[in-house]
């Protein structure tokens, strides 16, 4: 039924981008057919992308139907926020048109008067021209005023309105993508965050974390990706790793080359992981890439918790599985990874989503730390993510309990990212 619905509304979708991109654009003929077949083969390869990158088809698939799913996206939503400018220039135009004055035909000019016959005397020659030629007189041209041909004006109107606003979106389309992949291809930022606990024993102040997520190797990723997420960690000289969900969407066999430079990560007390809702959409789940974390040092917290001694204090590390894992009998267990503990210890929970929160404070959680939401990743789905999720991005209190949502260091679908650039934390707790 979903894929239905993503179908129907990407149809849908191009319909439109047909409407004023084609037919309010051109006449009829072989440009419009040209431009209306082109504008067909987008949507099946964008089609064929979605369908193609879940069975492991290569990134010659991925580029060009992702790219222009962003771009169609920005196309749209520039189109519909024209259509009132449009409609008023178009308005303003019809009343200009009405009130022109139809054209005036010039009066033919009057025949001039025929000379009165000069008498001639009887015995006496006729007077003749000195040429002895007869004149004929010039046919005067009659002036005619070619009236346009019926809704000719009316057409050329539409034409121009049409161009001009297909101009300004594709512009304005193609220019945000553009930045927006600059952005996603890029480095992530540094995000520095200083977080008071009030229960945090004094000697765990300065406790730093290094919060990514959303990482999202696949077929748009090399592992150039993996090693510069790598370099920028181990820059941070982090005490603890926390990998917070959303690391691949493959299979080991398909990314497992583009996940082994976390094998190089550096910490004082080690790298975690826990299970993003991508985990669960490959076909063999998370449970063979849980194996090859730990083969490469990292270590999943599968609803379990760790202390964390640091300067002769105890900090709870916990994770849970994502909400994600619930229809496979593998989701979030708060009792189990928070029960039984010393509450009069602070705890940091490692939890994919921010959602989470609300279990999180019911168990006494200090801090949770989450992903997922990309920070929107594309403006302005950032409105739509707040509608799912408590919050979109940085640091908030639910409940009485902190989340830190980090906007992830990849991205998922198009490699664009508008007004939620990619993100590494260097989180710090304080007393």
């Amino acid at each position: 039924m979903i894929v239905l619905i993503f179908v129907a509304l990407v149809l849908l979708a191009h319909w439109y981008l047909w409407h004023r991109l084609v037919r309010r654009t051109t006449r009829p003929g072989r440009s419009r057919k040209v431009l209306t077949l082109g504008l067909a083969a987008l949507f099946v390869v964008l089609v064929a992308t979605f369908a193609g990158t879940r069975m492991g088809l290569e990134s010659w698939v991925a580029w060009p139907g992702y790219i222009w799913l962003a771009v169609m996206f920005y196309l749209v939503i520039l189109l519909v926020v024209l259509e009132v400018p449009r409609a008023a220039v178009a308005a303003v135009l019809r009343r200009a048109e009405r009130r022109e004055p139809a054209p005036e035909l010039e009066p033919e000019p009057e025949p001039e008067p025929e000379p009165e016959p000069v008498p001639v005397l009887a015995g006496t020659a006729a007077p003749v021209a000195e040429t002895g030629e007869t004149v004929a007189a010039a046919p005067v041209a009659e002036a005619v005023a070619v009236a346009p041909a019926p809704g000719a004006a009316s057409l050329s109107r539409r034409l121009f309105l049409g161009r001009t606003t297909a101009a300004i979106a594709g512009v304005g389309a193609l220019s945000t993508v553009g930045y927006g992949m600059s952005s996603a291809l890029g480095d992530p930022v540094i995000e520095r965050v200083r977080v008071t606990l009030p229960k945090l024993d004094p000697r765990l102040s300065g406790l730093r974390f290094a919060v990514v997520s959303d990482i999202h190797l696949g077929p748009l990723t090399g592992v150039a990706h993996t090693e510069r997420i790598v370099r920028m960690i181990n820059g941070l000289e982090a005490d603890v790793v926390a990998i917070v969900g959303d690391l691949v969407d493959g299979t080991v066999a398909q990314l497992g080359a583009l996940a082994r430079p976390l094998r190089s990560l550096e910490s004082r007390y080690g790298a975690y992981f826990v299970t993003g809702n991508h985990e669960y959409f490959t076909p063999e789940g998370p449970g063979e890439w849980i194996e090859e974390l730990k083969e490469l040092g990292v270590r999943s917290l599968r609803n379990e918790r760790v202390e964390i001694s640091h300067r002769g204090a105890v900090l709870d590390l916990a994770g849970v599985n994502d909400v994600g894992g619930a229809a496979s009998g593998d989701g979030p267990d708060f009792g189990k990874a928070l029960g039984g503990r010393d509450r009069s210890r602070s705890t940091v929970l490692l939890a994919h989503q921010p959602i989470q929160v609300d279990q999180a404070a019911e168990h006494g959680v200090d801090l949770q730390l989450s992903g997922h939401t990309h920070g929107g990743q594309i403006a302005p789905f950032n409105l739509v993510v707040g509608l799912q999720q408590p919050v979109v991005s940085g640091l908030a209190s639910v409940g009485g309990t902190l989340v830190y949502v980090t906007r992830g260091a990849g991205f998922w679908g198009p490699p664009v990212r508008v007004g939620a650039p990619p993100e590494i934390t260097m989180l710090e707790v304080h007393a």
